[in-house]
């Protein structure tokens, strides 16, 4: 390893004595341009350095360049605790946090591609009529005079306007009325005449439509060269145009020929529609000019929920499908269908899902006497004022798709703008992989192209982007809301390279989560692209792959919290495979660990399976859950995995057992042993608590037997403290500056908002008076800043205690903090907080039988952890519970029971089942990206 001292700042980035959180005095040097990754069991200090050193002080310097008015702050940002940092570059932070839940961001609004298709379309979009499909187009000045300039020189042409009756005036009065404003001639029925002609001819009574007559306003002569010919020209084309109500004729007169007539408009017009310009703001959601009407942009409005009137999709309208029909009352709405059946030859034996789409259309908006369900819904909003009618509604009610824009969040009319015969809501609702085929193979006229280079070559290349992190499943009105922590943060580093910086330093935190092993390799892509920029890329990962295409490995261990945060190793992966016995992760790489593969498979019989699920890509799928085992589902990124287990396994079980939820599961229905099992627990990385009150010791409720124990104490006693006292969440002892935080919030105008540690009770929680009560010598504050493996040791001889603190152990929690704040723990710790407080003794009853059901739950795990996590399903499993885990890693994998791969590709290309059995016969009979890794790794 590098002595930091003598290293050049200009070649190196170079931090010397980082004392951040549980760092111990560490030095280290990276060279800049390089692939760098931080690795080291979960909670040695990866982060620390990363994120609370490099990142903190490259945001630090950044603040330190900006206006008074933000400085101002800065005696209050508190610099990482380092001796110094030199060499750093501008940091860009990409984590795993989806940091939006705005209803309105989606992934092309995020990816800044959707801004240069906005521009796109309001720059060289053309618009076409729906009536006619003709391109609308309107003329200006110019245009006319270059349609006079096409023809020869010297040929004659007559200008003129349709006449226009004001209201409340007659045809005399106005041609009187252009007497006075200079005009002298008209042209009556192809014949031109002095306006004081054609007064005579009406005062003799002779009768002439409006449309007969045309205000002559120029007659002239094409003279190419003549400057001041030219001016005339476009004067009277300008004046015919103004005079015509923005219609002005042409006529040609060529000797010899037939006269060649042409009427001119500057309205953007056809088919007697006026359409709307093509505009920047005609194409935007975020905007009330260009936003639907009916749902404000937002794709959805509550409406009647389709898979709530008709759950069952399997059942006929004769089987009584349309469940608010079955009631004797209302079986009179679907009379008149069923009587004229055989009139109409509507299938009324045909389950719905087998209707055409024409057919479902006479369900819903009727044929002859027939009404149709929405008129039927439409009759029971007339009768609101009855409460049974009120309550029937509610009970059909959904968050629907939008029936005005069907999701576009865009008014109709912007769907009449294309380029190439696609509107901008055909590009949006497309998967990413075919738009960027879409724009690769555009084809333009040479005006447009000059206008659209710019903007083609910038949505080409954040498209590709995102196609090369294993994104070209998303479409770009998905919302950002939707997606994982990895896409994510997949989305950012696309969007960074897509702006093209140089000379920065990116700081990631587990790009590669979420992904599956063939994804993982175009990720790496990605990453060494950004440092063939010139930037230097530093991640935080576990990632085998990862590790192996890095320029350098920094190993930061040897264990977690106190026990971790020294630097172990840096080097190259040769350097590391040489070394196997300096740390878990050189164990690991060299090959002298691993995760071992079980000698038994166990075996099942009770299973519950879901028939016809058909949400998203699924294709009509039967899939069966084992009973008693853990089960891994698996597949490439976006083939439909997620949403196989959390769209429709879990809500359809949760259904099945009598629980409410909202989501409706798109499948036929669910079967099987569902009685064998008492509850479903889908284990996710959503946060343990919204409020930063929230921690690991309250979640697993083992702060209650802590606050008990220092009640009992003989300082308590004395004083009359309740175990109450010894609660951050009520008044009491907590310090009322804070309410207990331990920290106040100071909002950045510029940047996020910055937490320091509170003034009063200097970040303990608590009033002085409460710190005095202590037990073995350390106060309640004290105690919240014990590491899990610290506590155990310290409550050793309090059963109660270590009964709830052990399964935080068990997880390869032991790293983290009583009292750390469950926002600031990572999907994946707070995940693993989740599994302990069901592994905790008392929280689940013997006679209860779990279905778990975790979500990529390997996410922030070393090598040496996934051993630990899987001991602590495992035991779940013993007990009679069943586990499915939804997972990439095939050390996971290998050592599940059962295994269902979902794919074969992502998108519309997956959604299929490629293969359901034991690893075994995977790496053995089984097809697909899964089974090739899968071998690889059980075999090495």
């Amino acid at each position: 390893m590098r002595s930091v001292d003598q290293l050049n700042p200009k070649e190196y980035i170079i931090v010397k004595g980082a004392r951040v959180n549980n760092l111990k005095n560490v030095d280290v040097s990276i060279p800049r341009n390089s692939f760098v990754v931080i690795t080291g069991v979960s909670g040695s200090g990866k982060s620390s350095l990363a994120f609370d050193t490099l990142f903190a002080e490259g945001q630090r310097m950044y603040v330190e360049s900006l206006s008074s008015y933000a400085r101002q702050f800065l005696g209050r940002m508190e610099k990482p605790e380092v001796e110094y940092i030199r060499g750093i570059c501008p940091a860009i932070a990409v984590e795993q946090k989806v940091s939006t839940k705005n209803p309105r961001s989606t992934v092309g609004t995020t990816t800044e591609i959707y801004d240069y298709l906005k521009l796109l379309y309001a720059r060289i979009g053309k618009t076409y009529s729906p009536v006619s499909g003709k391109e609308v187009s309107k003329s200006t000045v110019t245009d006319i005079v270059n349609y006079i300039h096409d023809f020869d020189e010297g040929t004659r042409f007559i200008v003129s306007s349709p006449l226009a009756l004001q209201e409340g005036r007659t045809l005399d009065v106005v041609l009187k009325l252009l007497l006075q404003q200079g005009f002298t001639r008209v042209i009556a029925k192809g014949e031109t005449l002095f306006i004081e002609e054609l007064l005579e001819h009406i005062e003799k009574g002779e009768k002439f439509a409006l449309g007969d007559l045309e205000m002559l306003i120029d007659r002239n002569a094409i003279k190419k060269g003549d400057e001041e010919n030219q001016f005339r020209i476009a004067d009277s084309i300008q004046t015919a145009l103004f005079e015509g109500r923005g219609e002005c004729r042409i006529q040609i007169v060529q000797k010899g020929k037939e006269p060649i007539s042409h009427l001119f408009s500057d309205k953007f017009e056809a088919d007697g529609i006026l359409f709307e310009e093509p505009s920047v703001n005609l194409f935007s959601f975020n905007n009330p000019y260009g936003a639907c009407k009916r749902c404000e942009g937002f794709g959805k409005v509550l409406g009647i929920d389709a898979d709530l009137v008709i759950p069952d999709k399997s059942l006929s309208v004769l089987d009584d499908a349309i469940v608010p029909w079955r009631t004797e009352t209302m079986k009179k709405w679907i009379k008149p269908l069923l009587d004229a059946s055989h009139e109409t030859g509507f299938p009324i034996f045909r389950s719905y899902k087998d209707l055409s789409e024409e057919e479902k259309n006479i369900l819903w908006n009727g044929l002859g006497k027939f009404k149709g369900i929405n008129a039927f819904f439409k009759h029971l909003e007339s009768k609101t004022h009855k409460i049974q009618y009120r309550v029937m509604l509610s009970r059909y009610r959904g968050r629907t798709v939008c029936p005005e824009c069907h999701g576009s969040r865009l008014r109709k009319d912007a769907a009449y703008v294309k380029i190439n015969d696609k509107s901008i809501i055909d590009v949006v609702l497309m998967p990413i992989a075919e738009a960027s085929v879409y724009f690769n193979e555009i084809t333009l006229n040479k005006h447009d192209h000059k206008i659209a280079d710019r903007l083609l070559a910038e949505i080409k290349n954040r498209l590709q982007y995102m196609n090369k992190v294993g994104l070209g499943y998303l479409t770009l009105n998905r919302l950002t809301s939707t997606l994982s922590g990895g896409e994510y943060q997949r989305i950012k580093l696309a969007t960074s390279l897509g702006s093209a910086l140089v000379g920065s330093m990116y700081i990631l935190d587990e790009p590669s989560i979420g992904l599956h092993p063939r994804d993982t390799q175009n990720l790496i892509a990605v990453l060494l692209e950004l440092k063939r920029l010139g930037n230097t890329v530093i991640v935080v990962e576990h990632e085998e792959e990862v590790m192996k295409a890095a320029d350098e490995i920094i190993d930061i261990g040897p264990d977690a919290g106190s026990y971790g945060g020294e630097l172990r190793f840096q080097g190259t992966l040769q350097d590391a495979i040489d070394n196997p016995e300096i740390s878990h992760t050189t164990r690991y790489l060299s090959g002298k660990s691993s995760i071992p593969t079980p000698e038994v498979r166990r075996k099942w019989t009770d299973y519950i399976e879901v028939i016809g699920a058909r949400e998203n890509n699924l294709q009509n799928l039967n899939v069966k859950f084992p009973l008693g085992i853990v089960s891994c589902v698996t597949g490439v990124s976006g083939s439909g995995k997620s949403t196989l287990i959390k769209r429709c396994l879990t809500p359809a079980i949760t259904r099945a057992l009598g629980h409410h939820t909202d989501e409706k599961p798109k499948i036929d229905r669910i079967d099987g042993a569902i009685k064998a099992i008492t509850k479903v627990e889908f284990v996710d990385q959503n946060p343990i608590g919204k409020s930063s009150r929230s921690n690991p010791v309250t979640y697993v409720k083992a702060y209650d037997a802590v606050r008990e124990l220092f009640s009992k104490n003989e300082l308590s006693v004395h004083r009359g403290y309740k175990p109450a006292f010894f609660s951050f969440n009520v008044d009491g002892g907590r310090c009322e500056a804070c309410q207990g935080e331990g920290t106040s919030k100071i909002e950045m105008q510029f940047m996020a908002d910055i937490y320091l540690p509170c003034e009063s009770c200097k970040g303990k929680r608590f009033k002085n008076e409460i710190l005095e009560v202590k037990y073995k010598e350390k106060s309640i504050s004290d105690i919240l800043d014990l590491s899990v493996d610290e506590a155990v040791s310290f409550f050793a001889d309090q059963k109660k205690i270590i009964q709830r603190l052990q399964p935080l152990l068990d997880v390869g929690l032991g790293y983290v903090r009583l009292g750390q704040s469950s926002n600031t723990l990572s999907g994946g710790e707070a995940q693993r907080v989740k599994l302990a407080s069901f592994l905790a003794k008392g929280t689940l009853k013997e006679s209860e039988r779990v279905l778990f059901i975790f979500d990529e739950p390997t996410t922030g795990l070393h090598f040496h952890d996934i051993d630990k996590l899987m001991k602590a399903i495992n035991a779940l499993v013993e007990k009679g519970h069943s586990a499915v885990i939804i997972e990439h890693n095939v050390e996971v994998i290998k050592t599940a029971d059962w295994v269902i791969d979902i794919g074969p590709e992502g998108g519309k290309d997956g959604g299929t089942i490629v293969f359901e059995g034991t690893p075994e016969d995977l790496i053995n009979n089984g097809k697909g990206y899964t089974a090739h890794y899968l071998k690889a790794a059980m075999t090495s």
